[in-house]
């Protein structure tokens, strides 16, 4: 089974490059990365690389591109200047893509609705959701690039739950439109196990991978930094159901760990993909035989 890494897990170590990301997951074994949007930015901006050295790099070498992490915050835009931004953004990824021999980018919706002065439902946000990724088909169609919703479970999130998330990949009814399933945002505003045992595997397009504390749905301090290693102490995650489940209604690809932890980033970078490697093996190794 082909393992991912996400630059999550080391975006703010000391002196971290993308670069560096590269060769390290090569070096520990990793088959995938996803790019984190903030990290090759920062890169491109300190001129530390070019995204065409970058597409030099993955022509000679077995780690390849999962995704483009991410497009954030694409939907419910109430203004045209709004909506053409997000598009304009999406044309740079999708050049950027096609450098990089990348065939998916993730897409994160928007949240923060009170400063909009907004209150959707969430048929108003299905509704918009699936206007918006179907003007990005017509964009990303022709690259041969998919588009992976992930849905982000806090309460100011616009679309926060799988199910949610599920039903507007069904609406829009494309083969390059899925689901980013997170484990962390799954648990962390109550996804419904219902919903993901009957649905359709190959619609969810990656699965990342992380522990987390156990505290309450919806607290204000449930947010990313309290993410883990799998089976760290005080991970609460059913990961074996989590495997089990995604098995069985046909998920076809492999886990990508993505870990958002403010202590982990005081390691060295090095340091922190061999220790990612090392969690994500020992993951396949218990759960996904």
């Amino acid at each position: 089974m082909k393992i991912g890494f996400n630059e999550a897990n080391d975006r703010f170590c000391k002196n971290h490059t993308v670069m560096q990301d590269l060769e390290y997951c090569e070096k520990y074994g990793f088959d995938y990365i996803d790019i984190q949007s903030e990290c090759l930015d920062r890169d491109l901006k300190n001129g530390v690389v070019t995204v065409e050295e970058l597409g030099e790099w993955f022509k000679t070498h077995h780690l390849k591109m999962l995704s483009y992490n991410a497009l954030c915050f694409f939907n419910m835009k109430p203004t045209q200047a709004e909506k053409d931004a997000v598009m304009a953004e999406l044309d740079e990824i999708i050049r950027r893509c096609d450098i990089l021999g990348c065939k998916m980018i993730v897409v994160v919706p928007s949240q923060d609705m009170k400063e909009k002065g907004l209150k959707p439902s969430r048929q108003e946000i299905r509704e918009d959701a699936v206007a918006v990724i179907r003007e990005m088909l017509k964009k990303t169609e022709p690259h041969g690039i998919k588009l992976s919703i992930e849905f982000c479970g806090a309460p100011d999130m616009t679309i926060n739950r799988f199910d949610d998330a599920y039903a507007i990949v069904k609406e829009v009814n494309h083969p390059l439109v899925g689901v980013t399933l997170d484990q962390f945002h799954f648990h962390a505003m109550a996804s419904s196990w219902d919903e993901l045992e009957k649905a359709d595997g190959k619609k969810i397009f990656v699965w990342h991978v992380n522990g987390s504390e156990d505290v309450p749905c919806g607290a204000y301090y449930n947010n990313d930094e309290i993410r883990m290693w799998m089976d760290a102490e005080g991970d609460c995650l059913p990961h074996a159901r989590y495997a089990e489940t995604l098995k069985k209604i046909g998920f076809e690809g492999g886990p990508t760990i993505e870990i958002f932890r403010p202590e982990y980033y005081e390691m060295d970078q090095e340091a922190n993909v061999k220790k990612s490697a090392e969690v994500t093996k020992a993951f396949v190794e218990k759960y996904c035989k």
